[in-house]
């Protein structure tokens, strides 16, 4: 077993993680050989999902630092995924050197990684905790959330690529109404989600077949996604696709590039 292969003891790697396949997509190294199986099947039939993924990581990083821009120094962020190259934390404290962000992830490798991959520095705090966003009370609850957000001041909770795990069933509307409930006016959520909307006619039924099989993520139309902003005050220019989110000045917008992305993003202000 390869340095990169080596896994944690009590870590679950006979099935894909998002986390890990995640990692894998924008370039990381904390993945195995079943999270990129699993990457290389959605890769083979739609390229784009890399693109997506990679899409999501530029997303997080301007819509953090607009946050902080905002003065947000508290920072809940839930199915944060594997330590990587620009981290809520690092994007935050770049603004405010005070800020303090709370993690949180169902996956143990997560942890086992995260004290290696963020070492403590002298700006702000960060903490770690395993839990899953389909239980938002625990995550809450959790000491170490509790420790870390003052919960009478603003917070950006952060929601990242998650919702889309969570079926119909389990109420995903429900939960971030119960997170946001939490928070007070002035908080803020990000929240991205993929969809199937631009997916071509050609490699659609590919794509969601290995989805199926790997019984992964559920992509959601634009219009099952909005519902999930009804508690917030979407900010311009509304639930878009992650490039058309407050780009930078050269980024590509053409119509090509566009067809490329499969997620949609927010940023919602708690009235």
């Amino acid at each position: 077993m390869s340095e990169q292969d080596w896994v944690p003891t009590g870590i679950d790697v006979s099935r894909p993680h998002p986390a890990r396949v995640y990692d894998y997509h924008i370039g990381g190294k904390t993945n195995y050989p079943v999270d990129r199986e699993l990457a290389e099947k959605f890769i083979a039939v739609a390229p784009q999902t890399t693109v997506t993924a990679l899409d999501n990581r530029a997303f997080l990083a301007r819509a953090v630092r607009y946050a902080a821009e905002q003065g947000i120094d508290q920072f809940l962020d839930i199915g944060t995924g594997i330590p990587a190259p620009g981290n809520t934390h690092e994007i935050a404290q770049e603004v405010v050197p005070s800020a303090r962000v709370a993690y949180v992830d169902n996956d143990p490798i997560v942890l086992a990684h995260a004290r290696a991959l963020m070492p403590a520095t002298d700006k702000g705090r960060t903490g770690f905790t395993l839990g899953d966003v389909r239980e938002p009370d625990k995550v809450l609850a959790a000491p170490e959330v509790r420790e870390l957000i003052d919960f009478d001041r603003p917070v950006c909770v952060l929601l990242l690529g998650i919702l889309h795990y969570v079926a119909d069933d389990r109420d995903p509307a429900g939960i971030v109404a119960r997170l946001l409930d939490a928070v007070p006016s002035g908080s803020l959520l990000i929240l991205s989600h993929t969809t199937s909307d631009f997916l071509p006619p050609i490699s659609a039924d590919s794509v969601l077949a290995v989805n199926d099989e790997a019984e992964f993520m559920l992509p959601r139309p634009h219009a099952q996604i909005l519902p999930f902003l009804a508690g917030v005050e979407l900010l311009e220019p509304g639930l878009v696709q992650a490039p058309l989110w407050h780009p930078d000045e050269d980024a590509d917008l053409s119509p090509e590039r566009l067809a490329q992305s499969w997620i949609y993003c927010a940023v919602g202000r708690k009235p």
